[in-house]
């Protein structure tokens, strides 16, 4: 009863490490993935005045304007206060917000603006 009780749980714990093994990530492979979603989402928001962006970076600082450029290793943020360009690695980048939106959805919100404007006075000179 104690040898079967004791293969049970070596074998427990065999396939514990083996799980294990499965689900854990180096830290540089976290940090890969992450710059990649980081790059994908940054080539999704495209470059010029439309691409804001807010950038917080690994060193605690933050960048604040719009995408310029977007290059293989790196992107550019050009500051709203200052002007300035700064490039940005993507591994560098601890946390980006974006906003773009399409021109399709900018004219879906000004539809819908109009709509509501229209149905409001409607309600009130149908009184």
């Amino acid at each position: 009863m104690l040898k079967k009780m004791l293969s049970m749980l070596l074998i427990g714990l065999v396939m514990n490490l083996g799980i294990v093994a499965v689900f854990a990530e180096t830290t540089a492979e976290k940090e890969a993935k992450f710059a990649e979603k980081v790059k994908a989402n940054i080539i999704k928001l495209g470059t010029g005045k439309d691409a804001r962006v807010e950038v917080k970076l690994r060193d605690k600082t933050k960048l604040k304007g719009y995408v310029s450029q977007i290059n293989e290793n790196s992107f550019v943020v050009v500051e709203d206060k200052t002007g300035n360009a700064s490039e940005v690695p993507y591994p560098n980048a601890k946390q980006v917000k974006g906003n773009n939106l399409s021109t399709g959805v900018k004219i879906v919100i000004v539809v819908a603006i109009i709509v509501v404007i229209g149905l409001i006075l409607g309600a009130r000179f149908a009184e």
